[in-house]
C-alpha cells in the first residue's frame, strides 16, 4: 500500500507547499516501508521533484484540467486509486487542496483530516496530531478508514531533500463534466505569495493610507517576505483582497508574522494563530494583539519600521 501526494503547480512551476507535502510523504512512506507517488496535473517541469525522494510521478496532461475543479481533480485521483494500491493521500493546506480533500473524502467514503502538523504517532492505530479550535489547541485524531486523506499545515514539517530516480508515467484520464464555470481568476502579485511565505509582513489601518504602503513593501523586500493586510484595509480598497489574512481571509502559517498597526481583532488572530513567531508594532499598548504576540514594540510605526529596515540592511 503506497502513499500518494497531490502536487500543486502554477505557471508550470511547483508551489513550495508541494515540496513540503512531498517531504512529509517521503517520511511517512519510510515509516510504512512503502513507496511514495505524486500526481501532477499539466506541469511538464518535474525535475525538481526528484530532490524529495519520490518513487513515481503520475502525469496527467489534459487541457481540461488547466483550471482547478475539486470535482474534476477528485475523480481523476479516484481513477489512480483504482489502478494503484494507495493507503494515504497527502495534500497541502491551500484552499484548493482543502476543497479537494473534502470532495475526495465524500466520493470515496474515506476519512479526511486537516491541519496535520506531525508524522503519525502510530500507524496501527493510525493517529495524527492536528491543530483545532482556530489553532488554540491540539488533538490526537485516530483514522480508521482504509483510505486516509490528510492535509499538512504550511511550514509545520519543512523541506527535507532526499535524492531519487523516479519513474515517470503518463496517464490518459478523461475529465468528468463539472457543474460550474470559472468566470474570472484573480492572481496574487509579488515575488512571494502568502501561501508559500515563511515570513509575512502585515499592516492595518495604523498605516493611515495606501500611500504609506511602500514602507511595508520595503520591509518585506528586505526580509524576503510576503505582504498582507487586515480586513478593514482590504475593505477600504487600500490593498487587494488577495492580501487579506484572517478568519474571513487567508489563513497564515508562517514562521514569522509581523503585524504593524493592526489592533488584533479576534477574526484576524484566528487566521494567523498558527504562525510560529508573532511580532507586533503598535502605538497603543492596550491593543489586543499584544496578548497574542511573542514580541511587542510600542511606538510609532513610521519611526520604528524605517529604523528596522536600516538595521536589517546593515546586518546583511
Amino acid at each position: 500500500m503506497s502513499v500518494l501526494v497531490y502536487l500543486e503547480s502554477e505557471d508550470n512551476k511547483f508551489k513550495k507547499s508541494s515540496y513540503e507535502t512531498l517531504s512529509y510523504g517521503k517520511a511517512l512512506a519510510d515509516m510504512m516501508e512503502t513507496d511514495i507517488f505524486g500526481v501532477v496535473f499539466n506541469c511538464s517541469n518535474t525535475d525538481s521533484l526528484k530532490n524529495y525522494g519520490i518513487n513515481k510521478i503520475l502525469k496527467i496532461d489534459n487541457p481540461d484540467f488547466n483550471d482547478f475543479s475539486a470535482k474534476k481533480f477528485s475523480h481523476a485521483i479516484v481513477d489512480i486509486l483504482k489502478s494503484e494500491k494507495i493507503e494515504v493521500v497527502i495534500l497541502s493546506s491551500s484552499a484548493n487542496s482543502k476543497f479537494l480533500g473534502a470532495y475526495l473524502s465524500g466520493i470515496t467514503d474515506s476519512s479526511y483530516v486537516s491541519n496535520v502538523i506531525e508524522l503519525p504517532k502510530s500507524l496501527n492505530p493510525f493517529i495524527l496530531k492536528r491543530t483545532c479550535f482556530t489553532n488554540k489547541a491540539f488533538s490526537q485524531t485516530e483514522v480508521n478508514s482504509d483510505l486516509k486523506i490528510i492535509s499538512i499545515t504550511s511550514n509545520s514539517f519543512g523541506l527535507i531533500e532526499n535524492l531519487s530516480d523516479p519513474v515517470i508515467e503518463s496517464l490518459n484520464i478523461n475529465c468528468v463534466d463539472s457543474n460550474h464555470k470559472i468566470l474570472n481568476i484573480e492572481k496574487e502579485t509579488g515575488s512571494v505569495t502568502i501561501a508559500d511565505a515563511e515570513i509575512v509582513v502585515s499592516a492595518g489601518r495604523g498605516l493611515k493610507g495606501p500611500e504609506n504602503w511602500n514602507m511595508i513593501e520595503a520591509l518585506a523586500k528586505t526580509l524576503g517576505a510576503a505582504t498582507a493586510c487586515s480586513k478593514p484595509v482590504s475593505d477600504m480598497g487600500w490593498r487587494p483582497h488577495s492580501e487579506h489574512v484572517g478568519q474571513t481571509g487567508k489563513p497564515v502559517s508562517s514562521n514569522l508574522y509581523i503585524a504593524i498597526g493592526i489592533s488584533g481583532a479576534i477574526q484576524h488572530l484566528a487566521g494567523i494563530n498558527s504562525s510560529k513567531i508573532k511580532v507586533v508594532i503598535n502605538n497603543d499598548p492596550e491593543a489586543p494583539f499584544f496578548k497574542a504576540a511573542d514580541y511587542g514594540v510600542v511606538g510609532d510605526a513610521f519611526e520604528i519600521v524605517p529604523a528596522l529596515i536600516e538595521k536589517l540592511k546593515a546586518r546583511k
